[in-house]
């Protein structure tokens, strides 16, 4: 770190729909910010992504199954859990109408991440991108092309925790950083060996980022500036627990 880290918000990006193009938006918000530097991590919201990417539905042309209604409870709506099964890899727990779902990407989270919250009406639903590290390496490409400079990108989402009261964003999707800071082999501050400290910095970057974006402001995104990075091609799937070491299910 260079003992000082900035969360600039990117305001003044317009709602966006299936097809446009992020990165071009973000360039003018960057743009009215003095523009990016070298080191900086660029934080988009995962629904920007996924409602330039079309992952939204409107519930009002799903059919809810018998699993659905049941799961949703007499509390809940069955489409909404519909769309749930149809983006879920696996049910892990359910209280209905909560459902807690491992997705495609193998991520353990709240209703496999489809969201109803800044969607485009009460009957709309906004799901995950397909792939959020293809989505953040595409759009730090864009972002080159748009304002000539290639920061780190870090698709961000909420997740609750297991023991925890809250939620924090994670990193759904990386770009152009390690999204893991391994420090097993290093002497901590007595000079013991450091054995198991792995550091999930990009998880800690969109936690950071989210302190300026919110969920109620209307800003998809952030520049977090002064993070000492260290480059890398591996992507947010980094961070998902392996299931041979996941020992709470």
């Amino acid at each position: 770190m260079t003992g000082e880290v900035r969360v600039i918000p990117l305001r003044g990006v317009p709602e966006l729909e299936e097809g446009d193009d992020l990165a071009a938006e973000l360039a003018v918000a960057i743009a009215a910010v003095g523009g990016l530097e070298r080191g900086d991590v660029v934080v988009v919201a995962q629904k920007a992504v996924s409602k330039v990417e079309g992952r939204v539905v409107s519930l009002d042309g799903v059919e809810p199954t018998a699993r659905a209604v049941e799961l949703a409870g007499p509390d809940g709506d069955p489409r909404h859990v519909q769309v749930i099964l149809d983006e879920s890899a696996e049910i892990v727990r359910s209280r209905p109408p909560l459902v807690i779902a491992e997705t495609r990407h193998g991520f353990v989270c709240a209703s496999a991440g489809v969201d109803a919250s800044n969607a485009k009406g009460p009957r709309t639903v906004v799901l995950l991108p397909l792939d959020p590290d293809a989505s953040a390496r595409r759009l730090r490409e864009r972002l080159l092309e748009t304002t000539g400079v290639a920061p780190a990108v870090v698709v961000s989402d909420s997740f609750g925790r297991a023991w925890r009261q809250g939620t924090t964003d994670v990193a759904l999707g990386v770009a152009g950083i390690a999204p893991v800071t391994d420090m097993r082999g290093e002497l901590d501050a007595a000079g013991r060996e450091l054995h198991s400290t792995r550091i999930a910095v990009a998880d800690e970057i969109a936690g950071a980022a989210e302190l300026v974006m919110g969920k109620a402001r209307g800003i998809p995104a952030a520049i977090v500036r002064g993070v000492d990075v260290e480059p890398g091609e591996g992507g947010a799937a980094e961070l998902v627990m392996p299931r041979d070491r996941d020992l709470f299910r």
